[in-house]
């Protein structure tokens, strides 16, 4: 390991061991051998350390997400991306807690944030989503992280896992129809795939003002 993956290392283990509060700078470049200034040096802070132990956490996950591919169905590609999230919430709580347990969004937040919204513009573009992308993918994203909050602070022996999938289907049921691709839909639905389409590359031949007031009457039409 060269001196930054050390570091990296030494605050995972940290994190591990002893949340978050653990983790501090003197501690990391104690159990790095290392001297605090070439911690500062090689991520400026704390919160750029552990924005860097958080990627290191996340690398596992994100690379699976992106390995699990599109299928024709993207509302089962949801439910496989929930098992995703939850399932690595509770095999990795320390790292679950540093990237969603805090208002900071760090990177690889971010990351699986746009993977997410991904997934749900696909619903949105076959016809199925009943409310905007941005509040669909809100919502998934509340529910989800409440579940695996609420199974981390739960000893393990008494965790009732059934609550995943109940959960999850409740949350599919509240923001998608049953209609397949094939069958007409309704307008509001209709207008939230269209509103999709607008954010696609190459994006559709209107000008950036005639994008905006599309956006704005289809944003109408699907309330």
């Amino acid at each position: 390991m060269d001196t930054r993956e050390r570091l990296v290392q030494a605050a995972a283990d940290l994190l591990i061991e002893g949340g978050k509060d653990a983790v501090s700078t003197r501690a990391v470049a104690a159990a790095a051998g290392v001297q605090a200034p070439t911690l500062y040096r090689l991520f400026g802070d704390k919160d750029g350390l552990l924005d860097a132990v958080a990627a290191y956490g996340f690398s596992d996950y994100l690379a699976t997400k992106h390995a699990m591919g599109a299928s024709d169905n993207p509302v089962d590609d949801l439910r496989r991306g929930w098992e995703l999230h939850i399932g690595f919430g509770l095999a990795r709580p320390a790292f679950y807690l540093l990237m969603y347990g805090e208002p900071r969004k760090r990177e690889a937040r971010l990351e699986a944030d746009a993977m997410l919204r991904e997934i749900i513009g696909r619903i949105a573009a076959v016809g199925r989503l009943t409310v905007p992308v941005e509040q669909a993918a809100e919502f998934v994203h509340a529910a989800g992280m409440g579940v695996v909050l609420s199974l981390i602070a739960t000893p393990e022996e008494e965790r009732d896992l059934g609550l995943i999938t109940f959960s999850r289907e409740q949350v599919i049921r509240a923001i998608t129809t049953d209609v397949s691709p094939d069958e007409p839909t309704d307008i509001p639905s209709r207008a939230i795939a269209l509103r999709a389409a607008l954010e696609e590359d190459p994006p559709l031949m209107l000008s950036p003002a005639e994008r905006a007031l599309l956006a704005e009457w289809l944003d109408r039409v699907a309330k």
